[in-house]
């Protein structure tokens, strides 16, 4: 895909109100670092009281998940994982237009000898990452050490569309973005031996899907890495990031790449992905984002699970 390239176009009145709201975030995020935890924290309460349909989702996957939680102890989790995402906001902009050299003091990063090894030896990886709410920020921060492709969903707003991919390749000129449904341009840059920032852990529909449990519920499930791997021999290096609670940054982990995979089956590959999802998340289950319906797709003759909107 084409690096973005600004257009005369962005300068019409119709997007000076979305150029107005840019300009005061990037004021914003000038601010030390706390203070923006702080801040962000205190956007998830007021996203918490006003986004009924998205906390109904959230605490309902919550409910799904983790049964053997109590109701006050699952409404604790919802209210930390809104201010989760309320940071992710300010985060957002962090990676975007915070200084390199400033961004930088923020990662903890291990295991970066397992991505290096893969592909020394000439083989692709599939960073096998997932939806957490820092997701934008944790790409940010490996992206400033390593060369890493990423898939891309085309915003709507050709404006934001151009400020998100400027923010998100200029931490490493090499980098690309791959739109999502560009699966040939996947291959190719797997096949050249590259890594490419990919998560499996959501509901795509049950076109490329199969159902194999998570959290115990049977969940549409892509097969996508298994014939990611398979077709291109890429190897597949599971990611994982969490935001510190000391306030101190990030830490971000690349594990060792998974041995014997693809496996014996489609289905035994998905369950043992399913299974890294859970105990993953389970680390840090508040700042996964819960607000995706993630059990939509149901199997034939399965009652839907979220309460129509």
């Amino acid at each position: 895909m084409d690096r973005p390239q600004f257009r005369a176009y962005f300068l019409h009145p119709r997007f000076w109100p979305l150029w107005l709201g840019l300009a005061l975030l990037w004021l914003v995020v000038q601010l030390p670092y706390r203070v923006l935890l702080s801040l962000g924290r205190g956007l998830g309460a007021v996203m918490y009281r006003v986004a009924g349909s998205r906390r109904a989702i959230a605490g309902r996957n919550l409910e799904l998940c983790f049964p053997q939680l109590s109701v006050a102890e699952r409404q604790k989790l919802l209210k930390e994982n809104f201010a989760s995402t309320g940071i992710a906001f300010f985060e957002m902009a962090m990676s975007w237009w915070w200084p390199r050299e400033r961004l930088a003091r923020l990662a903890h990063i291990e295991g970066l000898e397992h991505l290096r090894r893969v592909q020394a030896e000439g083989q692709g990886a599939i960073l096998m990452a997932l939806h957490f709410t820092t997701l934008e920020i944790g790409a940010a921060l490996l992206g400033q050490r390593q060369t890493i492709d990423g898939m891309y969903r085309e915003h709507k707003n050709a404006l934001f569309d151009y400020i998100q991919r400027r923010g998100r390749e200029r931490h490493n000129p090499d980098a690309t973005a791959i739109e999502r449904e560009d699966i040939r341009a996947m291959l190719k840059v797997l096949r050249a031996g590259r890594a490419i920032w990919y998560a499996p852990d959501q509901d795509y529909g049950p076109k490329q899907s199969i159902f194999v449990p998570l959290f115990g519920i049977s969940a549409a499930t892509v097969t996508a890495t298994t014939k990611f791997a398979r077709l291109c021999k890429a190897r597949v290096v599971p990611f994982t990031q969490e935001r510190l609670a000391d306030g101190s940054g990030y830490r971000l982990v690349i594990h060792p790449p998974l041995e014997n995979f693809p496996g014996e089956s489609e289905e035994a590959d998905c369950l043992r992905i399913n299974r890294w999802i859970e105990q993953s998340v389970s680390r840090h289950p508040e700042q996964y984002l819960w607000a995706h319906r993630r059990f939509k797709t149901r199997p034939e003759g399965e009652p839907h699970l979220y309460r129509k909107a």
